[in-house]
């Protein structure tokens, strides 16, 4: 199925705006780091642009910021859950926070 060309664009623009959170977690899943899964970031699917997915696992990652704890997003949020799962898609939230202060207890050691 192809992807409607604005939300290709759309996608190129997160990329290069991506927050520190996703910056952060993009160095962990990029080249295969982890497990040899194949990540991709801002990815176009199902209508929806996934902060970071993997085919193979079938798995999306979501990291939520500030702005997802309002009603609106959380609604759209959860819908995008809904309807990612019902297509096989496994879907793991993330706050920003969290992998935040992970990563920087991380690099302690």
């Amino acid at each position: 199925m192809a992807v409607p060309s604005n939300l290709l664009i759309f996608a190129r623009e997160l990329r290069k705006q991506q927050t520190d959170a996703e910056t952060l977690l993009w160095q962990l899943l990029r080249g295969r780091r982890l497990g040899g899964f194949k990540f991709r970031r801002q990815h176009p699917l199902a209508g929806y642009i996934l902060d970071f997915y993997c085919r193979e696992a079938a798995l999306a990652i979501e990291l939520d910021g500030g702005g997802h704890n309002e009603n609106e997003q959380h609604a759209y949020d959860e819908e995008r859950t809904h309807i990612l799962e019902g297509a096989g898609i496994e879907v793991l939230n993330a706050t920003e926070d969290i992998l935040e202060v992970l990563y920087s207890h991380l690099n302690k050691s």
